[in-house]
């Protein structure tokens, strides 16, 4: 949930009189005959009932100007506000009806407002100003000894910070009071709230199924129109937030196809926004629109800076992570680093960066930190991918075993598509590193079958160039130059520059990777001295002598007819050894 929430309902402030009749529409200048003229406010509520967010925000303005409004229209205002993306403007007027209600001894509307202010307040990252709103509605509430909703609501952002503090268990109590006063008072809104909020926190206490059913049908009734559109973008980017805990890829495409064409019909509106931006972006870029999913994440850093909010370190990881796999590694470090200062860990990806520049001890360091820092399984399946990737490029084969066997113990327990492919993926990769081909096409035909399924064209390209790989050492040249050109079209239309130069690289290699010439002990030496290593660390690495190793360096110049460890990296390098 958490910055999902910034736009929010107002419609419970609003009293009966603005439910007009959408047939008509109220002539801008003229007006019935024997009744007053038509004002600002009039047209206003009138666009406001025909969600004609934007007309209802220019009349609605135009009316507080000519005539300051009365509390109800105060409220739509602010209501049309927020839909049109005014944050700051909407939480000016709805201070305003705040405290004429109060003027007019209407405690219940404005301990709405103060509630709705503090929640904004508090889940757009301005904590202080948040909690002394819902202090101000509390005590609304409790001075009138109201039997109000607002009790309810009220345990909304305590549910909140409980699933912030790793406390799904008190997040589930607190979205269940707020549920049972919804349904006592017949607060529909406070209801869809409850729900959504428990359902994010059984997905944390390992009831997904539970959890994700319940997001389900509090989204039905979202794109029925069941809900107040202020409501509906919240609840679709909370559904995104769970469908990135668990890796539900699909799900999150079902809804984002579906929302995509209810806003479609109400143009006016700002729908993603903040921490809703990043996972579109992440969403964008596993379907390969990466220009859009850039556009996403850049637009994600700026409406989570100013203010400076808890999710922006994740905007900057994202738009970091799509500079990198295009090839742009000093932008890339810029947008990590800024993550990292913003509470972010800047990991997998600026290990990958470091792997990417040649820095593989530096590379290993982080990311065997990271790893050893990460405790919930959410957070290191996050990891495993790229620590895999690192440990083989450092030919430290028994943590890549490791890291293939948690993965795949992961992908088990959580059963989604994602982590399958993942694990089938690395998989793979380690067998075609220890020279088991066979297993290697295997293991990577399963991971290129379930990317497909996901719409996720990078990684498919991916698993067809270690297939590539796999299939040049069993000889079969043609399989691997068809991977090879299905790979390099899918890399250059995503503008994956660094891939399409390893394409092009191992194209040049004129033959398998082994050639017969040297033996498995000799390959794992060569793509120890390819990382950079002394013949001392690789003697440690690989538990031998070094005057074992040297031996070994020996018999590689001499089979492969080269005179330097410069020499021997480079044909590392051009025949796909220095994984």
């Amino acid at each position: 949930m958490h910055a999902a929430h910034r736009r929010v309902c107002f419609e419970e402030l609003v009293s009966t009189r603005t439910a007009q009749p959408r047939a008509q529409t109220i002539p801008k200048s003229a007006s019935p005959q024997g009744r007053r003229p038509v004002t600002a406010a009039d047209r206003g509520r009138e666009a406001f009932a025909r969600k004609a967010w934007s007309e209802a925000y220019t009349e609605l303005t135009q009316g507080d100007r000519a005539q300051s409004l009365d509390p109800n229209d105060l409220a739509l205002l602010a209501m049309a506000c927020h839909l049109v993306g005014r944050d700051a403007e909407g939480f000016d007027v709805l201070s305003r009806a705040y405290t004429t209600f109060l003027e007019r001894d209407d405690p219940e509307h404005a301990a709405r407002c103060a509630f709705w202010l503090g929640f904004q307040l508090f889940t757009s990252g301005e904590r202080a100003k948040g909690n002394g709103w819902l202090a101000r509605a509390r005590r609304v509430i409790d001075e009138r000894e109201l039997d109000s909703a607002i009790r309810g609501y009220l345990f909304i952002p305590i549910g909140i910070e409980c699933l912030q503090k790793g406390d799904p268990p008190g997040a589930l109590s607190a979205f269940t009071e707020a549920l049972e006063l919804g349904i006592r008072l017949g607060d529909r809104e406070l209801q869809t709230l409850a729900r959504q909020g428990q359902g994010r926190a059984l997905i944390r206490l390992g009831r997904i199924a539970e959890g994700i059913a319940l997001l389900d049908e509090i989204m039905i009734a979202a794109t029925a129109g069941e809900v107040s559109p202020s409501s509906v973008a919240p609840l679709y980017c909370s559904v995104l937030e769970a469908c990135h805990e668990v890796f539900d890829l699909r799900r999150a495409q079902e809804w984002t196809e579906a929302l995509t064409a209810w806003y479609a019909s109400q143009p006016d509106l700002v729908p993603f926004r903040g921490h809703c931006l990043v996972r579109r972006a992440e969403l964008l870029q596993v379907h390969g629109a990466w220009s859009d999913a850039l556009d996403a994440a850049a637009s994600a850093c700026e409406v989570l800076s100013n203010p400076p909010q808890p999710a922006g370190g994740e905007a900057f990881y994202q738009a970091a992570e799509i500079r990198r796999l295009r090839g742009d590694l000093d932008g890339a470090a810029a947008a990590y680093r800024t993550a990292s200062e913003m509470n972010r860990s800047p990991h997998p990806g600026l290990a990958l960066l470091r792997l990417a520049q040649g820095q593989h001890e530096t590379a290993a360091t982080a990311i065997r930190r990271a790893l050893g820092e990460a405790r919930e399984r959410r957070h290191r399946s996050r990891l495993l991918g790229g620590y895999i990737e690192i440990m083989l490029a450092m030919n430290d084969l028994d943590a890549a075993r490791a890291g293939c066997q948690e993965l795949t113990e992961i992908a088990a327990q959580v059963d989604a598509p994602f982590l399958h492919a993942m694990s089938a993926q690395w998989t793979g990769a380690l067998r075609l590193a220890v020279n088991d081909a066979e297993g290697a096409i295997e293991s990577m035909r399963q991971a290129c079958v379930i990317w497909r399924e996901l719409g996720a064209p990078y990684e498919s390209a991916r698993v067809r160039v270690l297939l590539a790989r796999a299939q040049r050492a069993l000889g079969d040249a043609d399989g691997a130059e068809m991977d090879l050109d299905v790979a390099r079209r899918i890399f250059a239309e995503l503008g994956a520059s660094p891939d399409v130069a390893g394409v092009d690289a191992l194209r040049d290699s004129p033959v398998a990777p082994n050639d017969q010439r040297l033996t498995d002990r000799e390959i794992e030496v060569l793509r120890l001295v390819a990382t950079g290593k002394t013949n001392r660390a690789i003697a440690h690495a690989l538990r031998i002598s070094e005057k074992t190793v040297a031996r070994h360096v020996s018999n590689i110049f001499t089979k492969l007819d080269l005179s330097s460890r410069a020499a021997a990296t480079a044909y590392a390098y051009r025949h796909a050894l220095a994984i």
